[in-house]
């Protein structure tokens, strides 16, 4: 398994040549073989880096997109990861509503550990080709949250998350066990306020406390990230 650090020059260079990066890793995936199923990440530059594949040369009657974690709200509410990814881009292309994996919402007739199973059971023991995460200032990816129960979870594919730190407190998540048997995991960080948990994810740190450092692909993990959030690596990783 090979790790990879990719330092952009800022913000709109990343989100440009990581959707560059992207539809070229789905056009090989789908070359060898009939699927691509892509886990999608919420947050500001999750957002951008969706609307960036707008008019994108991508066969999506082949592309299955799913969710690394998602707020447990109502399904029109605009805090859901899966709506600001049906704005930014899935609104916008030919992907059969088939083919896209929400996680459930709080007002689809299931409580939240209901929800969980539902979406562990759907997304059952499949390998998902690419995952594509963010990083919190404190380190977390998805909904695994640096000290909590989560981190520990093994045996499972989503969990229900109850007492998130970030609002709203109800959420659902890929665990490390379903995230760490994807064959490649990028994580896509920008700005200076992630440079310090980018530089504990990039070490040696427990993911317990540092869950960044606990994802990886099982032949690839890449950080795509922007200067800003490089800042404290040490020098040795700049080489």
């Amino acid at each position: 398994m090979s790790r990879e650090l990719v330092i952009h020059a800022d913000r709109a260079a990343l989100v440009a040549e990581t959707a560059d990066r992207l539809v070229t890793t789905i056009s090989v995936v789908l070359a060898e073989q009939d699927e691509c199923h892509v886990a999608l990440t919420g947050g500001s530059v999750g957002t951008e880096l969706l609307a960036a594949l707008r008019g994108r040369a991508l066969d999506w009657s082949r592309i299955h997109c799913w969710w690394g974690d998602e707020r447990f709200v109502a399904a029109a509410d605009g805090d859901r990861n899966a709506l600001q990814a049906r704005e930014a881009l899935l609104d916008h292309v030919d992907v059969p509503a088939a083919n896209v994996h929400e996680l459930p919402a709080s007002d689809a007739g299931l409580d939240l550990d209901a929800a969980a199973a539902a979406a562990t059971a759907e997304l059952g023991d499949r390998v998902l080709d690419l995952v594509l995460l963010g990083m919190g200032p404190d380190a977390h990816v998805a909904s695994l949250f640096p000290g909590h129960d989560g981190t520990d979870v093994e045996g499972a594919a989503v969990i229900a998350v109850r007492d998130s730190p970030k609002p709203p407190p109800e959420r659902l998540s890929l665990t490390f066990d379903a995230l760490n048997r994807a064959p490649r995991v990028w994580l896509v960080v920008a700005g200076d306020d992630k440079a310090s948990a980018l530089a504990l994810a990039m070490s040696t740190a427990d993911r317990h406390e540092v869950p960044a450092a606990g994802v990886h692909g099982t032949r690839e993990t890449r950080y795509l990230v922007d200067r800003a959030a490089a800042s404290l690596l040490p020098d040795g990783m700049l080489d």
